[in-house]
């Protein structure tokens, strides 16, 4: 098995999953590599099996591995993963869909929280030796419309603590079914003109590509906030940053953006912009589940089995 890259200080965890059944653990570096290193790799090793985290599985490293049976994500998003090619193949993709559904959630309600009571922006001003409280113009929580963009697992559970503090909840989401009757669904625009905070929590793909754009930044409420705790491609940076400069958005709570690591120089400088280093979905409970429960993915399908989450279906 080959483990393309990991974001935590070791291997341990899915070395111990993967060596109790029986089989072999090779791991690259830990930062991940271009998808020309992990296709030498894949050359190199024939695994039987690819564990990645962010690194990019790509059709030349699926077609590289004659014995491949499984690409399983450290994760939730695929967009690193060549799927179609998996599947063409007959590789198993799966990914780990529900281990996070707190932490982000909470992270999203954190940022929510930060900006209307101006936690980031004061706790700067205090340190820089600035003592105004005469100057806060705050927010009621629980006045204010919150509108989730993609109403999956993790959209449900911030609509739910969102509403615990009071806030009215509209979602948009095209797939959604099985609403609790508390939610109003409503289509895009009506979610962008109507909600004070906008979250995104869809998934990135080519139709949700720069799906919160110039246009539809211009549709949001002025002075509202935008977080995005899903995928950095999803939101368009150049967009965010007039939306900020323009004053449509008085704040972003960023934990992914589309060229990470790297944050635009505008977004550091401006006072609205709280940006963490795709961290949501973190916690200690959080990753050694996911770690566990991606190795064991991984030595079910060698051992014979289905895979407990399939994301595509091979086709042979």
């Amino acid at each position: 098995m080959l483990l393309t890259d990991y974001a935590w200080p070791d291997d341990n965890v899915e070395r111990e999953v993967i060596e109790r059944a029986g089989f072999t653990l090779v791991s690259g570096p830990a930062k991940p590599s271009s998808a020309a290193e992990i296709d030498a790799l894949a050359v190199q090793h024939l695994p039987d099996a690819i564990l990645t985290c962010w690194a990019q599985v790509s059709e030349t490293a699926i077609a590289a591995s004659p014995n491949l049976k499984i690409v399983a994500r450290l994760g939730v998003g695929l967009d690193n993963i060549a799927v179609d090619a998996a599947s063409e193949r007959g590789v198993w993709v799966t990914n780990v869909p529900d281990y996070c559904v707190a932490e982000v959630s909470d992270h999203a309600v954190g940022f929510a929280i930060a900006w209307a009571r101006g936690l980031i922006h004061f706790d700067r001003e205090v340190r820089s030796g600035h003592w105004d409280p005469a100057s806060a113009n705050l927010r009621r929580l629980s006045e204010l419309t919150c509108g989730i963009v993609g109403f999956g697992r993790i959209g449900r559970a911030t609509a739910a603590k969102m509403q615990a503090l009071g806030c009215k909840v509209l979602a948009h989401d095209p797939f959604a079914s099985n609403l609790p009757e508390n939610i109003e669904l409503v289509d895009f625009e009506a979610l962008l003109g109507n909600s004070d905070i906008v979250v995104v929590h869809a998934p990135l793909s080519p139709s949700t590509h720069h799906l919160i754009d110039r246009d539809a930044v211009s549709k949001m409420r002025r002075g509202s906030l935008l977080i995005n705790v899903s995928r950095g491609g999803v939101v368009d940076t150049a967009a965010v940053i007039h939306g900020l400069e323009s004053g449509i958005l008085s704040g972003v709570g960023l934990d992914v953006l589309e060229d990470e690591p790297r944050v635009p120089q505008e977004l550091i400088n401006h006072p609205g912009a709280m940006i963490t280093p795709h961290v949501a979905f973190s916690s200690d409970a959080s990753l050694i589940e996911l770690r566990r429960r991606a190795a064991e993915e991984v030595v079910r399908v060698l051992s014979g089995e289905m895979p407990a989450q399939p994301r595509n279906t091979p086709r042979r």
